[in-house]
């Protein structure tokens, strides 16, 4: 192809064709939903890049700059030079920042095949025009109307020429030179400003109104005589009974040019709310990683012997959620967040029996045996991944229905995008820096102005994300009083804080996997610095790439990339070793003893090691919790010890080995007490039964009134039955203050111990994906090539056969012709041009070099795949010759 063709390529189609393979690798990987079905050739993916679904998609996800820069071209003249849009961007006056990111905004248009063509003729694929160009029923984002042509298309020639000739220019022979001529003057600065010179009081006021849009305005039957000023001479034109509309030529003259009122080449800088010692940020984050862990080990606790029965439709119950709540000693929307993440880490699921309730699954057995580093990167892990937002539990769906925790409806795809995002602003601070919240959403609203569009006041669903992930991760452990941790850098693949008072050494492994801009990253985003996240006078403030004094900014040593990329499985990975690596030091150790003291509580000073947790959980009762946790003995709580197996020397001995302090005399008596009386009465099945030796206290039991409930009756001195089972009456007895041991038909005690209630394995929930996954490396390298391979067949060029093809038509010759042809081919050494059908019914084109015909096949190499195959003759549906040049 001709440098001049390449310069001046007459469709989105021969644009493509003209880039290079890394330039197609970069669109495919930007618009991944392009490369699924890989489409047969250049054409076939221009095509599908300029459908409605595919231009939308690929509009929602520009920045602000790059969508006004669309949304200038979509008002600007088609096609139009790079002059004409500047002047649209930056105005009259100029604009050195607006000049600066152009450039840069109109290459991730180009990029993305949003536009074509040179400097010199700009082109926006027509569908994004039809969506961004201004229409009556869809208002233009910059304000604008329709131009004087568009405005004039149903008007009576008599009523243009009256307007033309009003304004001050000579009558024509036809409506469209008048239009034409109208248009000269309303885009002739000089003339046209003479023109409104002359306007009387008022008119001015009208078209200040109107200028930055809406451009529609209503006028009565007899409109006032400035209003009458303006129709007359097109200032203002009908377009319906009652309506008028601002010429968009008039429009541009009062802005001074502008397509929009402000434009936006910058992204908004993220400001410090606060600023803390990276230490303290540390040690703050790791504190909140150990209660994570501990609140996520007592909801596992909770729920150990089957938790909550699941809902006919899916999810947890209000009232389940609020008992969870209470037992947390969280609020609900919390106790929903952990509830979920769980969920998300695969630690809990529905055990899919007739009576379907929540249940741990075998993986939280594994995840209880992990270093408590380790069991927070898998639970960080599965936040950072999940597309659950528990944020919306308590709402409603799109049919009035309420959202349930671990119920349907939760996933939201853009979540892990939003909270990745968030993430990177916060590494791209200063260690120790907190954002202001409000300046987090205002750049997310840069960077996606289509998806994060705000209405009236209220936060869409991408500023909701927004908030949910600052505020989660505080609760999480990765940001610590409002700022990014060490190990939440780390496990983002960011590089280590360097600054005052931040840690100076690396973890190994840590910031494996960064880059400056992902593939398909907005203006403003690829290859950018953290640039515009400090306040006004911060060394890092400005933009790189804008061509002001930025440029000549010093690098400051804790600068990381603006858009870190999410990693793949194996950076995730080591990402998380390194995570732990640097959170282990800073979780406190677990301790091997308690501080028993008088008033029968216990004081663990801190996290207790498992065998000891464990069997306290079963002794005593959880008083208080925090720094220290605070366990009460009772009667209760010794009595289920002793129905655990254990008895009043294993539990003396128990107490003797971990508490620092003597074993008070109350808790000692206490235990003797309890196991003095334990067991004394004994209840079977008959439906049960109660025995005791001693006569005169099965009386006092049939004496109380407390007993009627039960209906015991006496069957011997020594035996009282009830038609309740033993497990009621069991419960019964023990509430009346009695101590009753069960014991099995043999007349043996049953041991109570507590049964874990277990799913069958489970996987964790599949995060619903945010449109088609981005292609890897070797996907796009075999797409492309299959593209370039089947553009090749496409536009091979070839010796006419027979009537001339339309585009995309298969050949069509006989049977005999295509076999006398290809066996000519054999001898010649000569390359065809062949359609061929499969056996599925798919056509498609190709170009092959004939090596043999024998048994009605044809082997050849296929230039298209790049290999030798064999083709049935009777499936070639025709034949033509390459053309020799």
């Amino acid at each position: 192809m001709s440098p001049e063709a390449h310069s001046a390529p007459r469709s989105l189609a021969e644009a493509l064709r003209a880039r290079d393979d890394s330039s197609l690798a970069a669109l495919l990987r930007s618009r991944p939903d392009l490369v699924t079905p890989v489409p047969t050739d250049l054409t076939q993916l221009a095509t599908r890049a300029g459908t409605r679904a595919s231009v939308l998609r690929a509009l929602e996800r520009l920045d602000r700059f790059a969508l006004q820069t669309a949304e200038a071209l979509a008002v600007a003249p088609d096609p139009a030079s790079y002059d004409t849009l500047l002047g649209l961007m930056a105005g009259d006056a100029g604009d050195p920042a607006v000049a600066g990111a152009l450039p840069r905004a109109l290459g991730t248009l180009r990029e993305q095949a949003l536009v074509w063509g040179g400097d010199d003729r700009l082109r926006l694929v027509r569908t994004a025009r039809e969506v961004l160009a201004p229409s009556p029923q869809h208002p233009s984002p910059t304000g604008l109307g329709p131009t004087v042509r568009e405005a004039t298309s149903g008007m009576s020639p008599g009523r243009i020429q009256e307007i033309v000739t009003t304004a001050g220019l000579p009558s024509t022979h036809d409506s469209v030179s008048a239009v034409a001529a109208l248009t000269a003057l309303f885009t002739h600065r000089k003339k046209l400003a003479r023109l409104l010179g002359q306007a009387p009081e008022g008119a001015r006021e009208v078209l200040s109104r109107l200028v930055w849009g809406p451009p529609y305005g209503q006028v009565t039957a007899d409109p006032a005589a400035h209003l009458r000023w303006l129709l007359d001479r097109g200032l203002l034109l009908p377009t319906a009974p009652g309506t008028v509309v601002l010429p968009r030529e008039v429009a541009l003259h009062l802005r001074a040019g502008r397509a929009h009122r402000a434009a936006e080449p910058l992204p908004p800088a993220v400001a410090p709310a606060a600023t803390h010692s990276a230490r303290v940020v540390d040690a703050t984050a790791a504190g909140q990683a150990y209660t994570a862990l501990a609140t996520v080990e007592e909801l596992l606790k909770e729920w150990d012997e089957g938790g909550p029965a699941v809902l006919r439709a899916g999810g947890l119950s209000v009232r389940d959620l609020k008992r969870t709540a209470v037992a947390l000693d969280v609020s609900e929307p919390v106790a929903a967040f952990w509830v979920e993440l769980a969920y998300a880490a695969g630690l809990i699921a529905s055990d899919g029996e007739a009576d379907e309730r929540y249940a741990a699954t075998p993986a939280y057995d594994e995840w209880r045996e992990q270093p408590p580093a380790e069991r927070w990167v898998r639970l960080a892990q599965a936040w950072l991944a999940a597309t659950r937002t528990p944020g919306l539990v308590g709402g409603r769906d799109a049919k009035d229905r309420t959202l349930s925790a671990l119920g349907p409806g939760l996933d939201r795809s853009a979540a892990p995008e939003v909270r990745h995002r968030v993430l990177s602003l916060l590494a791209g601070m200063g260690p120790g820096a907190a954002p202001d919240a409000e300046s987090v959403l205002a750049r997310l609203h840069w960077e996606r102005p289509l998806r994060g569009g705000r209405r009236d006041g209220e936060d869409d669903l991408r500023s909701r994300l927004a908030r949910w992930t600052l505020s989660e991760a505080e609760l999480l452990g990765l940001t610590g009083r409002g700022a990014l941790s060490s190990h939440g850098r780390a496990l983002l693949g960011a590089p280590p804080a360097a600054g005052p008072g931040s840690p100076a050494a690396e973890a190994p492994g840590a910031g494996s996997s960064t880059a400056g801009g992902g593939p398909g990253a907005g203006a403003g985003e690829a290859g950018t610095d953290a640039t515009g996240t400090g306040a006004p006078g911060h060394p890092d403030s400005g933009h790189p790439d804008s061509g002001g004094p930025g440029d000549k900014l010093p690098v400051h040593r804790h600068r990381v990339p603006d858009r870190l990329v999410p990693l793949s499985g194996p950076e995730q990975a080591v990402a998380g070793a390194a995570a732990a690596r640097l959170l282990a030091p800073l979780l406190p150790e677990p301790l091997d003893h308690v501080l028993l003291q008088a008033d029968l509580t216990a004081v663990a000073p801190g996290p207790l090691r498992r065998p000891l947790a464990d069997m306290l959980g079963v002794l005593a009762d959880v008083e208080s919790k925090g720094g220290a946790t605070v366990y009460r003995f009772t009667p209760a709580s010794v009595r289920r010890a002793l129905d655990a197996g254990r008895t009043a020397a294993d539990l003396h001995a128990f107490l003797t080995e971990h508490s620092r302090t003597p074993v008070p005399q109350p808790l000692a008596y206490l235990i003797d007490d309890v196991a003095r009386r334990h067991g004394h009465l004994r209840v079977g099945a008959a439906s049960a039964y109660v025995r005791c030796d001693d006569d005169a206290l099965l009386n006092e039991i049939l004496a109380d009134k407390r007993a009627a409930a039960l209906r015991l009756r006496r069957l011997a001195p020594t035996v009282l039955a009830a038609p309740a089972d033993p497990a009621t009456l069991l419960e019964g007895l023990r509430a009346m203050g009695y101590a009753p041991a069960a014991e099995s038909a043999e007349g043996d005690v049953l041991i109570a111990r507590a049964h874990a209630h277990r799913t069958p394995p489970r996987a964790a929930p599949e995060p619903v994906p945010d449109g088609p996954p981005p292609p890897d490396a070797t996907l796009l390298a075999a797409a492309i090539r299959a593209i370039r391979a089947g553009d090749l067949a496409a536009t091979a060029p070839r010796k006419p056969v027979g009537e001339p093809l339309a585009g995309g038509e298969l050949p069509r010759t006989s049977s005999a012709e295509t076999l006398a042809t290809v066996q000519a081919a054999v001898l010649t050494g000569d390359s065809l041009w062949i359609g061929y059908v499969n056996a599925e019914g798919a056509a498609s084109q190709r170009v092959i070099s004939p090596v043999r015909v024998e048994g009605g096949f044809v082997t050849a190499y296929d230039h298209t795949a790049d290999e030798v195959r064999t083709y049935p003759l009777h499936r070639i549906t025709g034949v033509a010759e390459l053309a020799e040049d």
